[in-house]
């Protein structure tokens, strides 16, 4: 798929272990591991929120689009 998720980037900058992301979010660690290995098929945009607001980034900052 094209379009890639960079929230291992963002986890090594802010310092924080995906368990740490998964209480400040309350996103499960696995659905967390799987958008981290790239395997998701779907992200909700609640989803994405609480991303964006745990981590102090943009969608853009998260998300890139490659051909």
């Amino acid at each position: 798929m094209p379009v890639r998720l960079h929230l291992d980037r963002l986890l090594v900058q802010r310092r924080m272990s995906l368990a740490e992301l998964a209480d400040r979010t309350g996103v499960t660690a696995a659905n967390l591991a799987i958008l981290k290995a790239g395997d998701a098929r779907a992200l909700r945009f609640s989803t994405l929120d609480a991303l964006c607001r745990e981590l102090a980034c943009q969608p853009a900052d998260l998300l890139t689009w490659e051909p």
